[in-house]
């Protein structure tokens, strides 16, 4: 429609000029009459009135569109970040994915927008005033004043390579710029502690000298653009001007023509410079689409094969001669992991630190490609099952908590939006949180900052272990969940858990050995491989690094509650 409305100017436009050279040629010979000349001026008038109109509905709807369009495109890039796995933001930095949300998406809407503008101006305002001047006036004069648009047209595609190089350029630097600025807010604490902020400071304006003179080779460039233009459309007037005044004293053509001739021409000065513009935002544009294309085309690692079975329950879980290493890595991080973990039951997941118990639990989530029929859900695969179902399944604690700089109920309520306060205070009281969020100042409704910067490590982790409890998922999954809370609070956590979820499977990976006593089945992992398996009685009495490792913790906790009962009573 914008298109349309667009065109119809474009042709109304060629309207006045014919009628202003008519007047003027009726003065000339003396034949212009009051009731004429009246009806030449409200005609003019009804006709500036009706374009305006015009104007008014294609503008709204062309710019309309385009901000319609960058919403689209937002929403779509959120929605494939959401599918991605892991390897894809290993292989893409933050900063160049917010870059493409901002700049890049608001360069393609400009073009959206001001570009089919300026195209649409360049293509039909050009077409409708060379053949009028063609039909109207005289095609001699015409070819002569358009003899310098070859250079024209040579300049502004000079021009546009170069932009669309340089525009690269600064894109990519202002993505590194936004990265810095990431890493640098998210570790402000860490770079006090070290007192390192003047050294920051300074890293970071060596980054924003370099976006800065990117964008000023770019600003360069597009300054050129005008004056090129211009100057080229001086030349025109000058040869239309002049070779138009010979054909007047010559009898080829009137002098209403001429200045009609003149007006047309005036009228292919903003095409001309249209022209320009929409080389320079069509390159931008399109070195935008590019960029956000080429993240399009990634695909996740995993994804829902063509035949799914919909099993219901994970009934039982079973992995046999597992093996599992990260993409680009050559080296396995799980190596022949073969287990069942029965529908109910508790497995503990020990090891020393890098022995592969995080790599094994992310199995379940479905974060990275498995090999067919290594872990088997209920007799079924885990790669025949959706996606959505095995996530539906799953409360996962990680341990790297991120938190909402929202409120303490909001992210408690992530999972469950709709969930009521009775529920929420459950989990709380089953995270054995009840006592901090009462000494809190506003209860369940205290913003915790960004990234819970107001809560300590054991608050954070039992925040998100009350997170996922309010969904009461099939299988939970604490990843160290409970390392930064004392061995009295782990305990009763540990307590609540059992009680409530019995019945649904849990897996605890966790360096507190303390935290698997209870599990029905405990797997010790060493560089990948189980190395001792079994009920914790069993390990006991095998004495090997279970059993060491026990009675080491279980003496160090015993001299720390020695110490303190000794200091209390002093």
């Amino acid at each position: 429609l914008a298109i349309f409305l667009m065109v119809i100017v474009n042709i109304l436009n060629i309207i006045p000029p014919k009628m202003i050279g008519d007047v003027i040629d009726l003065i000339r010979v003396g034949k212009l009459t009051g009731e004429a000349l009246t009806q030449t001026v409200w005609l003019l008038i009804g006709l500036a009135v009706f374009i305006y109109v015009v104007t008014y509905i294609w503008i709204t709807r062309l710019f309309g569109s385009s901000i319609l369009l960058e919403k689209v495109l937002r929403s779509r890039l959120l929605s494939h970040l959401t599918r991605m796995s892991p390897s894809f933001f290993h292989r893409n930095r933050t900063g160049d994915i917010m870059a493409l949300a901002t700049n890049d998406i608001l360069a393609i809407g400009n073009t959206a927008g001001y570009g089919v503008l300026t195209l649409v101006n360049t293509v039909i305002g050009t077409s409708v005033v060379l053949v009028t001047m063609i039909t109207l006036i005289d095609y001699k004069l015409m070819l002569a004043a358009l003899l310098p648009l070859p250079f024209l047209a040579y300049a502004i595609n000079r021009l546009g390579k170069t932009m669309r190089k340089h525009f690269l350029t600064s894109q990519q630097a202002f993505g590194f710029m936004n990265d810095q600025a990431l890493e640098s807010i998210s570790g402000m604490r860490v770079l006090r502690s070290y007192v390192q902020e003047d050294k920051d400071v300074q890293a970071f304006d060596k980054v924003t000298q370099d976006v800065m003179n990117k964008n000023i080779k770019v600003a360069y460039i597009n300054s050129l653009f005008q004056p090129v233009i211009s100057t080229i459309v001086g030349l025109s007037f000058s040869i239309g001007l002049g070779y138009g005044s010979y054909l007047v004293f010559n009898g080829q053509i009137s002098l209403g023509q001429l200045v009609s001739f003149n007006i047309y021409l005036g009228l292919l000065i903003w095409p001309m410079i249209s022209f320009g513009e929409f080389i320079n935002i069509l390159q931008r544009g399109s070195a935008s689409a590019d960029r956000l294309e080429t993240n399009f085309i990634q695909n996740a690692d995993v994804t829902d094969r063509d035949s799914l079975v919909d099993v219901k329950l994970p009934a039982s879980i079973e992995i046999r001669d597992l093996a599992f290493s990260y993409p680009g890595s050559n080296n396995n991080s799980l190596e022949h992991i073969s287990l069942r973990i029965e529908h109910g039951s508790t497995l503990g997941i020990v090891g020393r630190t890098g022995s592969g118990k995080t790599t094994l639990l992310k199995q379940f989530l479905r974060q990275y490609p498995v090999e067919d029929q290594k872990i088997i859900i209920d007799n079924v695969p885990i790669e025949s099952i959706p996606l959505d179902r095995i996530k539906g399944w799953v409360g996962y604690v990680p341990q790297e908590h991120l938190l909402l700089s929202k409120t303490i109920k909001h992210n408690i309520a992530l999972g469950k939006p709709e969930a009521s306060v009775k529920e929420i205070e459950h989990v709380i009281e089953m995270a054995f949180f009840t006592n901090d969020i009462a000494g809190m100042p506003n209860g369940l409704e205290t913003i915790i900052g960004e990234n819970g910067v107001m809560l300590s490590g054991g608050q954070k982790q039992r925040i998100s272990i009350a997170r996922a409890l309010l969904v009461d998922p099939e299988i939970l999954m604490l990843d160290d969940a409970l390392s930064a809370v004392d061995a009295k609070t782990e305990s009763i956590i540990l307590h609540n858990i059992r009680k409530t979820r019995e019945g649904k499977t849990t897996l605890i990976a966790t360096h507190r050995l303390s935290a698997v006593r209870h599990a029905q089945w405990i797997i010790v992992l060493d560089e990948g491989r189980i190395v001792e398996e079994g009920p914790h009685g069993t390990l006991m009495a095998l004495d090997g690094w279970y059993a060491k490792q026990y009675i080491r913790q279980q003496m160090e906790a015993s001299l720390l509650n020695g110490k303190e009962d000794s200091e209390d009573e002093v």
